[in-house]
């Protein structure tokens, strides 16, 4: 039985730890001794999966960005120390994302095979991002992007495979009863983090300017955080923000449209995990007009690609989109056909020729 020991340092809700639930259930549906490393002390989507053996080692997240990079490299150190230990030579090292370096660095003085699986562009500051791709580069057999447009912007190693993500089918099954819900005021949804980049000030000035919309911010946050990040700013009326949510299924069925506002100058959307669920319930969607997220979205087919700092334009595009019921249409149905691409079935039959192919 082959043995895969996973690694990802950060367990919550978002996207990448998402990715790695679904390859886990992957692996484990096939036969495989799967493992996973990773951090404790909160839920995600890597809790409690059936079967997959689980190691925690220490890590805590601190607002002090001082004081996180130390958390950060003393984690890594536990991290190598214990792996150090429990690794076997024929052992698979997968690692989610470029941040835990310290299970590259384990792997690799046990002449494991070591494969990255690598989600994001935008690390910063410079030379810690030339640190953790540069140890990506010395140590991965292979490497994993989630984009073609990752793959060449980041290209690294011979190597390489492009694994999109996809839809769980359950998720699926859900989307397809629930979507043709008649919807009588348009609400426009956008799920993301709570970061300036992430366009979260666009959007409650999208809703200042059209006001006839209702509209819903779902951040991956507490309510302390959200209560601090909007502290002294103006809330419009027709705006609700809610913290983060396990069962994103309730919004998605009430929206109308989907939006994803990040900065391309500060944060390249590699992929667009919300996008994709938004459009498997038939969701037209307005996104950034750079990165994975444009192999997602079609320009004038299923959505639009507009810069976020654009708020005119789109303010425009939104009420051309929800005002004209032909279009909406059009627009729907282009976005639930594209969805369908982005199967599990295909999912699991490339995750598993990468893991074999080695």
């Amino acid at each position: 039985m082959k043995r895969i020991v996973s690694v990802h340092l950060l367990n919550d809700y978002s996207g990448s730890p998402k990715v790695l639930m679904q390859l886990l259930k992957s692996w484990i549906k096939n036969g495989m001794d799967a493992h996973l490393f990773t951090s404790g002390g909160r839920k995600g989507f890597l809790s409690d999966i059936p079967k997959v053996k689980n190691h925690l080692f220490w890590y805590r997240f601190s607002s002090n960005a001082l004081i996180r990079i130390l958390n950060f490299f003393l984690s890594q150190f536990f991290l190598m120390i214990k792996l150090l230990f429990f690794l076997k030579k024929s052992d698979v090292v997968y690692i989610n994302t470029v941040l835990p370096f310290g299970a590259a660095i384990a792997g690799k003085l046990r002449g494991c095979k070591i494969i990255y699986h690598i989600h994001e562009t935008s690390v910063k500051p410079k030379i810690f991002k030339n640190f953790l791709f540069g140890t990506a580069k010395m140590t991965a057999a292979k490497i994993v992007f989630v984009s073609e447009y990752l793959l060449k912007q980041e290209s690294l190693i011979k190597n390489q495979e492009l694994l999109y993500n996809v839809l769980e089918s359950d998720f699926t099954e859900k989307a397809d009863r629930f979507r043709n819900v008649e919807k009588e005021i348009p609400v426009v949804l956008m799920i993301c983090s709570l970061k300036v980049y992430k366009g979260v000030d666009e959007f409650l000035e999208l809703a200042r300017k059209n006001p006839s919309y209702i509209f819903k911010l779902v951040v991956n946050a507490t309510e302390k955080e959200i209560h601090e990040y909007f502290k002294g700013k103006e809330i419009p009326k027709q705006l609700i923000i809610y913290p983060t949510q396990t069962d994103t299924h309730p919004f998605y069925q009430e929206a109308g449209i989907i939006l994803n506002l990040s900065h391309p100058d500060l944060w390249v959307e590699t992929f667009g995990l919300t996008i994709l669920e938004g459009m498997r319930y038939g969701l037209p969607a307005i996104v950034a007009p750079i990165g994975g997220v444009t192999e997602l979205v079609e320009d004038n087919k299923n959505g639009f690609l507009i810069d976020s700092k654009n708020t005119n334009e789109l303010s425009e595009k939104l009420n051309y989109i929800l005002n004209n019921p032909s279009v909406y249409q059009s627009f729907s149905e282009a976005s639930y056909e594209k969805s369908l691409l982005f199967s599990e079935a295909y999912f699991e039959r490339k995750s598993l020729q990468i893991i074999s192919n080695l």
